[in-house]
C-alpha cells in the first residue's frame, strides 16, 4: 500500500501523538509499504529517513492565509504521492484530507485526545481508530457510528524511537524515589501528586519526588511545591529524551491524570519494572490490565493517592509484588501489535 500519515509536526518533545505516528510510519515502511509523512517537520525526520519514509513539509498553522496555502500544498503532495490510505492523527489533517479525498484514497483517523471537543471532527474519516475501548465507547456516545469505530490500543515497546530497556543506564536518584513522566498540564494530575507527596513526606523522610516533563502549567506546579515544607525533595527535571532512565531508577511511578485516553508511558513504566499507581479514568485501567498490573485510585483524590503511596513505601513485600506485576503480560504492549492491527484497518478499506 501507499500510505500517508499527516500530523502537525514530528518534533522529539514527548508528544504521544507524534510518537505513535512515527512508530507506525517506520514499521510500515520496514514491512515493504510506500510511506510518507506530512508535517511541519522536526527531529524525527532523520529517523523517518533511515526507514525510507518520505517527509513532506506542510505548515498547518490555524490562520486563514496559512490554511489556504496548506490546502494547495496538501493537494499537490497527494497528487504526487498517489496514496491508497491517508492516516490523519490531528484535526487539521483530517479536514484537509477529507476536502481533497474524492474517490482517490481511503481516509483513516486516530482519536488520541478524545476529551477535546474538536475530536468529533476525526469522525470525518472512513474509519476512526480509538486508542482504547474507553475512547471507542465515548466517541460512540458522541455520535460516531459504530461501524466506523475500531480499537487499536496503544503500545510502544520495541519502538524504532527507543533502545532495548536494558541498554538505558539508570540514574542515581535519591530513594525511595517516586516519579511521573508527563506533560506539565493540570489534566495530568500534578497538583494531586504534589499534594499527596507533601502529605506522606514526613512519614518517609528519605523519599523524593521527581517530575519529568515540560508544559504550560509547570510554573504553577513549581509554586505549589515551593509552598510545601518539603520543597527540597520535589525535583522538576524538565523534558528528558530518555525517560526510561527515570523509570528504571524509581521505586513508584504515578500517573494521576484527570483525562488520559491510553498513555504510552504506562507501557514503558511496566517494561522498566517499577510499581505503578494510576487513576481510574479513560484508558488508564486498560493499560494496567484493569488493576492487575498497577494500583488504581480515584481521579482528583490526593488523599487516596497519599494512602496508596504510604502503603507501598511502608511495605517492602507489597512494593516488590507490584513491581513484578507491572512487568508481566507485556506482549500486547508491543508496537508490532499496533502496526499489525492498524494494517488490518487499512485492508478493510482496500478490499
Amino acid at each position: 500500500m501507499r500510505i500517508i500519515h499527516i500530523l502537525n509536526h514530528v518534533q522529539e518533545i514527548g508528544n504521544g501523538i507524534v510518537n505513535v505516528a512515527v512508530d507506525l510510519a517506520c514499521l510500515q515502511a520496514k514491512s515493504g509499504h510506500e510511506v510518507a509523512v506530512i508535517s511541519a517537520g522536526g527531529e524525527y525526520e532523520a529517523l523517518l529517513n533511515i526507514y525510507g519514509v518520505k517527509h513532506y513539509l506542510l505548515d498547518q498553522t490555524r490562520k486563514p492565509i496559512s490554511l489556504i496555502k496548506a490546502a494547495g500544498r496538501y493537494r499537490a503532495i497527494a497528487a504526487e504521492f498517489q496514496p491508497d490510505i491517508v492516516h490523519a492523527h490531528m484535526m487539521t489533517g483530517v479536514i484537509l484530507a477529507r476536502i481533497f479525498k474524492g474517490r482517490k484514497y481511503a481516509l483513516v483517523s486516530t482519536v488520541h485526545n478524545e476529551f477535546q471537543r474538536a475530536s468529533l471532527l476525526m469522525g470525518l474519516a472512513d474509519r476512526v481508530i480509538a486508542v482504547s475501548k474507553a475512547v471507542r465507547d465515548s466517541m460512540g456516545r458522541r455520535g460516531i457510528p459504530q461501524n466506523k469505530l475500531r480499537v487499536v490500543c496503544n503500545g510502544t515497546l520495541g519502538s524504532p524511537r527507543t533502545r532495548q530497556i536494558q541498554d538505558y543506564q539508570p540514574l542515581a536518584l535519591q530513594r525511595p524515589a517516586i516519579a511521573t513522566v508527563a506533560g506539565m498540564y493540570q489534566r495530568k494530575g500534578i497538583v494531586e501528586l504534589i499534594a499527596a507527596f507533601a502529605q506522606i513526606a514526613s512519614d518517609f523522610p528519605q523519599a523524593h519526588l521527581y517530575l519529568v516533563g515540560n508544559g504550560p502549567d509547570k510554573q504553577l506546579f513549581e509554586a505549589q511545591a515551593l509552598a510545601t515544607s518539603v520543597k527540597e525533595r520535589i525535583h522538576f527535571e524538565g523534558f528528558q529524551p530518555e525517560p526510561q532512565r527515570y523509570l528504571k531508577s524509581c521505586d513508584i511511578f504515578v500517573l494521576a491524570s484527570h483525562r488520559d485516553p491510553c498513555p504510552l508511558v504506562l507501557s514503558e513504566a511496566r517494561e522498566a519494572g517499577t510499581a505503578i499507581i494510576g487513576t481510574q479514568v479513560d484508558g488508564i485501567p486498560e493499560a494496567l490490565d484493569n488493576g492487575k498490573a498497577g494500583l488504581l485510585v480515584p481521579v482528583k483524590d490526593s488523599n487516596a493517592l497519599a494512602g496508596v503511596l504510604g502503603q507501598l513505601l511502608s511495605n517492602a513485600d507489597m512494593l516488590h509484588e507490584w513491581k513484578q506485576r507491572a512487568n508481566q503480560n507485556l506482549e500486547r504492549l508491543k508496537v508490532a501489535r499496533v502496526h499489525q492491527e492498524t494494517l488490518t484497518v487499512y485492508r478493510e478499506l482496500k478490499r
